[in-house]
Order: C-alpha cells, then sequence, then structure tokens
C-alpha cells in the first residue's frame, strides 16, 4: 500500500542556474553545446552508458551548474575501462594514460587534457574542491578529450600501425628517431615475458630489432645488419594477427613499424 500523501498540484518547472548564465542562450543552446559528443558505435554498453550520462550531465548543467563537474568524473569510468581492456592491465588511472601514451594510442597533448580530468577527480575526491568548481565550457573540453581518447583506444592495433606515419609526419628518418624514442620509454608487457608464437621468442624478437635500429640511428647499418633486419620483420609480419592483448599487439605494431623504416632506407632507388 502507497502511504506516501498526494502531491499538492503540479511540479513548477526547472529554472536556469543562475550560475551558468551567459553559457548559452536558453536549455536549446545546450543541446548544440554537446552536439558533437557522438557516442562511439564500437563501444561495450558499460561504456557507451557512462560517456552518454557524462554528455547528458553537461546538458542538465544548465538547471544544476555541480552537473558539469561530475559530467567530467563520469566520463573517467568509460576512460578508465577502455585503458584497461585495452592494455591488459589494470593500474591506477595516471598509470593508464602514461602507458597509453607510451605506447602512441593518444597523443601526449590529449594525455595531459584527459591527465586535467583525472586531477579534477582526484582533487574532489579528497576535498580540495567542490562540485562547483566547474562550469559547462570547461566541462565540455574535458568531455570531449575522454570521447576522443575513447574512439582512439577502440582501434584496432593494426590501423594505429597503418596510421602511424600519416599522424606523425616529418621525413622517415625524423620518424623513425622519434618512434624510437617512444619505443624506448614504453614498457615490455609483462604478461608476454617469455612468451613464444609460432616459433618466435617474443623477447628475443623485440631485443633483436631494438639493436638494430639503435644501429641504423648511429650510423647505418651493414649487409648482415640488414639480412637481419628483414628476417625480423618476416617474424613480425608472422606474429602480428596472433597477439591477443592489445597493448602487447599496439607495442609489436610500433616494432614492425620501426623495423620497416630502418629497412626502407636500403631500398634501392628506382631508375
Amino acid at each position: 500500500m502507497n502511504s506516501l500523501p498526494p502531491l499538492p498540484g503540479p511540479l513548477p518547472l526547472p529554472v536556469q542556474d543562475p550560475r551558468a548564465r551567459g553559457v548559452v542562450l536558453d536549455y536549446a543552446g545546450m543541446h548544440t553545446l554537446v552536439g558533437d559528443l557522438v557516442l562511439p558505435t564500437d563501444a561495450s554498453m558499460y561504456v557507451m552508458s557512462a560517456l552518454e550520462t557524462a554528455r547528458e550531465l553537461i546538458r542538465y548543467s544548465y538547471y544544476r551548474y555541480e552537473f558539469a563537474t561530475v559530467a567530467v568524473t563520469h566520463s573517467l569510468f568509460a576512460l578508465e575501462h577502455v585503458l584497461v581492456e585495452r592494455l591488459a592491465i589494470d593500474e591506477p588511472l595516471q598509470k593508464l594514460i602514461e602507458r597509453a601514451t607510451d605506447a602512441g594510442l593518444i597523443s601526449v597533448e590529449l594525455a595531459a587534457e584527459l591527465d586535467r580530468s583525472r586531477l579534477l577527480r582526484d582533487n574532489l575526491t579528497q576535498g580540495a574542491v567542490t562540485s562547483a568548481s566547474l562550469g559547462p565550457t570547461g566541462a565540455i573540453d574535458m568531455v570531449r578529450a575522454v570521447f576522443e581518447a575513447v574512439s582512439l583506444l577502440l582501434r584496432p592495433a593494426r590501423e594505429v600501425e597503418a596510421t602511424a606515419v600519416e599522424g606523425k609526419g616529418g621525413q622517415p628518418e625524423e620518424l623513425l628517431a622519434r618512434l624510437w624514442k617512444e619505443h624506448r620509454r614504453a614498457l615490455y608487457p609483462d604478461s608476454f615475458r617469455g612468451v613464444d608464437i609460432e616459433g618466435v621468442e617474443l623477447i628475443l624478437l623485440d631485443a633483436d630489432v631494438a639493436g638494430l635500429v639503435l644501429r641504423e640511428l648511429n650510423g647505418g647499418l651493414d649487409d648482415s645488419g640488414i639480412a637481419i633486419l628483414w628476417a625480423c620483420i618476416a617474424d613480425l609480419d608472422k606474429i602480428a594477427s596472433l597477439i591477443n592483448s592489445e597493448y602487447c599487439a599496439s607495442y609489436f605494431a610500433r616494432l614492425r613499424t620501426m623495423a620497416q623504416l630502418a629497412a626502407a632506407r636500403h631500398i634501392p632507388t628506382a631508375t
């Protein structure tokens, strides 16, 4: 039996939070504000739900200013979930963002924006700031970065490899040097130490290619080194589609790109 007393009349219509004035002319303007936050169709239901909730919280911050800050913190649920799945490792969000950057999955600039959101969440948890510390305009930029990062992280490893040269730009020599710098910072996937795929010992292949790339950067490979490098590329091609970890696949995709860039410098120019 429902013991609640009947409502005295219709509920009052919500009114704009005075702190949100100046962001848009009216509530309809909030639809435009969040219009470019498009849900990735290939995400899991959990991720899509978290991102959609974050987007709607920004929309309704027109009526309750604090919803903007909550939108940013809620979007991090989706980001952390995708990072754990892609990297196949469960670590604090700060570490996950660093690993994704080292693996070339997200740019340094995007990582910095994501870390701003993480710091906001941590400060909120520790009581250093309140839920009113961020308005709709600031929230939209931070949540947009999360949407962008999730879309990038959902790309297959082969697509990351295929777009590496386009995304980096510059001459092949410069690109090889940059990829080498990224590779040196990246951690080898722990769960693949001692793993053999189709007769290829992954950690030894990593060491061989890294050594050859370094020799190429420091003066160039001799004929013997070039022959070994091409053999390594054949092994990388063999294992590429058989790695079942997204982080490991990305790690070896970058290694393969470096090997191909180093080898391409020794292919005779057509005459």
